[in-house]
Formats: structure tokens, sequence, C-alpha cells
């Protein structure tokens, strides 16, 4: 009796890394998102479902090196188990994740931005865009729920903010509920930033912030009509002023 072959150490070896890596992640993740203030996570992920793969993955690691120990020969069914496992729990994810979206949470959150953004320039006029807040929260209701948690708990619809006076887009939104959309028209009314309160791109949890990539803002403008113009204006990512958002006019509830 001369132990498993190569091959069958390294299967294992990968496959315990694997098991680790992935449902020890989720593990990890759901129980920050439970404290965590913002999380970039549409659903909290199961730390039942990633604690019985994890407590799973203990009991084939112990049978494979007690195997290893007694020197059992490459027949022995205890050398399968992790290899089995990670497909039966691989195959269970697949099945939990389909119908859902493959976007991320910044991803949705850009996308949830022009929506908006699309609907609004519809509204606008060549003297001014909309500004009032019950012209513009059958926009957001239709937007649905946004892509983020708050301490663990689903956001359940996005909130919006209009601000009048403005010289640029709001940037920074401390304390703020993710999924809030700040509505800021300028001082002459021929034109609103919006940006979305979230987190940054590169940060999956902390505290409240408007929606970035890279230290920028993802920003929807939108403009008064032109005469003549029948199009809706592109109005995401575009270079912003330096200046913050102006006071807070019309809250939605």
């Amino acid at each position: 009796m001369s132990g498993p072959a190569v091959k069958t150490l390294l299967t294992n070896v990968v496959c315990l890394g694997a098991l680790g890596w992935i449902y020890g992640g989720d593990l990890s993740d759901a129980l920050r998102a439970r404290t965590a203030e913002v999380s970039a996570l549409q659903t909290p992920p199961s730390a039942v479902h990633a604690s019985v793969v994890l407590g799973l993955t203990g009991v084939g690691l112990a049978v494979f090196l007690a195997g290893l120990l007694r020197k059992k020969p490459e027949g022995f069914k205890g050398y399968r188990l992790l290899p089995v496992l990670l497909v039966i729990a691989l195959f269970l994810d697949l099945v939990l994740v389909e119908g859902k979206t493959p976007l991320d949470s910044p991803e949705l959150g850009a996308v949830a931005l022009q929506r908006f953004q699309a609907d609004a320039q519809k509204r606008a006029t060549v003297d001014a865009v909309p500004s009032r807040a019950q012209e513009l929260q059958p926009f957001v209701d239709a937007l649905g729920a946004p892509p983020y948690l708050e301490h663990g708990v689903p956001v359940p619809a996005y909130a919006l903010q209009v601000r009048m006076d403005c010289e640029g887009p709001v940037r920074h939104a401390p304390g703020t509920r993710p999924g809030t959309l700040f509505y800021c028209v300028a001082r002459d009314g021929k034109q609103a930033w919006v940006t979305l309160g979230g987190l940054p791109a590169e940060v999956r949890f902390g505290a409240p912030a408007v929606l970035s990539q890279r230290g920028e803002p993802r920003v929807a403008v939108v403009r008064a009509q032109v005469p003549g113009e029948n199009e809706v204006l592109e109005g995401i990512d575009l270079d912003i002023p330096a200046v913050d958002g102006g006071e807070a006019a019309a809250p939605s509830p």
C-alpha cells in the first residue's frame, strides 16, 4: 500500500483550496454584510449554505488525511470526497443563481442613472428641465430596487432628492440611504446633474457615498431641449464641475 497517486493528491489540494476560497469568502461576505452600513450586494449571501459546505469540507479533509496517513491505495473512496463535494456545491450555486442578472452593483447603478436621465430628459422643455419631485417620482419608482444592502437588508426602492440653485452635482453623500438619486438643478433651470448614493465601484463594504469610479462620480446630465431637437441627449459620465450641489429643496417621501 503506497498511498494515492500524485495526481490524486494535487486534485484534492486544488479542490480544498477552491472550496475554502469560494465558500470561506461567501461566509465572510455574509457576516460582513450584516454589520456594514452599505454593501455592494444585491442579496445577502447565505451564511448557512457556506457554513454547511465548509463543514462538509472539513469532514472530507479529515477522511482524506486519515486515508493518507494509513497509506490507503488509490482506489480508496475517501480520496474522492473533496472533488465530489466541489462539483455538487458548484452545481447548487448555479441552480440558485439561475435567472439573476450577471451585472454587479456599480453597473446596475449606472444603468439606473442612465434610465432616469433618459426619462427626465423627455420631460425637459426649451425653457427648463423638470424640477418638481412629484413630476420625477414616477421615473424613480420605475427603477425597482437598488443593488445595495443596508446593514445586511436589501434596500426596497430608490429615493429622490431634488436640489435647486446648484453649481454642480452632489459629490458626497454621508449618512444618506443607498439608492438615493440626487437631482441638482442649475440656477438657470436649464440643466440638472444626477448622481446616485451607494458606494464607489472599487468598494464592496463601507459608509454611504456617491457612486463613483476611480474617484470620479458617475454623473447623468439632463438639459433643456434645443429647438428642433427630438432625440434624447446622452448624459452619462460627462465632465463635471468641482463644486458641490445646493440646498435640498424637495426630497421625496
